[in-house]
């Protein structure tokens, strides 16, 4: 989920959007190289939002939507460089503190009133994810212990570090230790890899290369030399496709993909009260 602050700038001025340069394209490489990790669940959540709220805002989520991505090609000794799409989890989720969008958030998001209104809630989600999970082998169904490696990966580190946390206090349930293992922020990978592709370029008297800010998808995409977004913007099934594009992207260049952002599952915020209450007044 992404979402303009009013108090605050644009979150392409506040994270200093540019657009990619010829100097910040990352030179393809094509052969395999050792990949850690064997499955990739690529999301990215849509949560409840209004006019002028920030993260700090209490957002429950709305729409979770993942993408299962595997090795085309891995070798026994975990060289690889394709991934692809096998699968896709998607949901609508019921908010239960504030059940009615805003007008913004509707707008933002594309997701209508009547879409959250016959969806379940969170804690009914958890246990469908669950059993995806199990389906592709990747959690045993019973004890919920891995049976395989695997990451999730997101637009910057707010969808399982922030959005989550929040989400399983506000519905008074315990976070899945399985969706705690190991996540990955796609976006601060392909800054660094732009950054490293610019060290190894010869600078002159003349030229300077410029800072590599973080980048929004479409800026990524384009980065990376791949056709622009496809879908819609904000719509959250549109935005794990497009990120997969990215991820798969990245493995094909040779770039270790490893987690890279800690979740605090027991992280707390001022408006959290006791038992899931929300303190209005410690709102920014």
């Amino acid at each position: 989920m992404r979402y303009t602050y009013q108090s605050h700038p644009s979150k392409k001025k506040r994270r200093g959007f540019v657009e990619p340069a010829q100097s910040q394209e990352i030179p393809p490489e094509p052969s395999m190289t050792r990949q850690p990790y064997e499955v990739f669940l690529v999301l990215d959540i849509e949560g409840t939002c209004d006019q002028g709220t920030n993260f700090n805002y209490p957002n429950e989520i709305i729409e979770f939507p993942v993408c299962l991505m595997r090795w085309k090609n891995r070798t026994n000794d975990d060289f690889c460089s394709e991934l692809e799409v096998v699968d896709e989890f998607r949901t609508y989720v019921k908010p239960q503190w504030r059940p009615t969008l805003s007008k913004f958030c509707t707008e933002l998001t594309g997701i209508t009133q009547a879409q959250v209104d016959d969806a379940p809630l969170f804690p009914d989600v958890l246990v469908d994810l669950k059993k995806f999970l199990a389906k592709h082998g990747l959690i045993d169904e019973e004890s919920s212990e891995p049976l395989a490696r695997f990451c999730w990966c997101s637009d910057g580190p707010f969808d399982v570090r922030d959005f989550v946390v929040k989400q399983c206090f506000i519905s008074q349930v315990k976070m899945p230790q399985w969706i705690q293992y190991h996540v990955l922020d796609v976006r601060k990978v392909v800054r660094r890899a732009l950054q490293s592709a610019q060290t190894k370029q010869p600078s002159t008297r003349e030229s300077k290369s410029p800072t590599i800010r973080p980048l929004n998808i479409s800026a990524q995409l384009q980065a990376l030399e791949l056709q622009g977004f496809e879908g819609r913007q904000h719509c959250g099934i549109d935005d794990s496709r497009n990120i997969a594009r990215i991820v798969a992207e990245l493995a094909r260049r040779r770039i270790c993909l490893m987690p890279n952002t800690a979740i605090r599952p027991g992280r707390r915020w001022r408006w959290m009260g006791k038992h899931g209450q929300i303190l209005e007044e410690y709102l920014d």
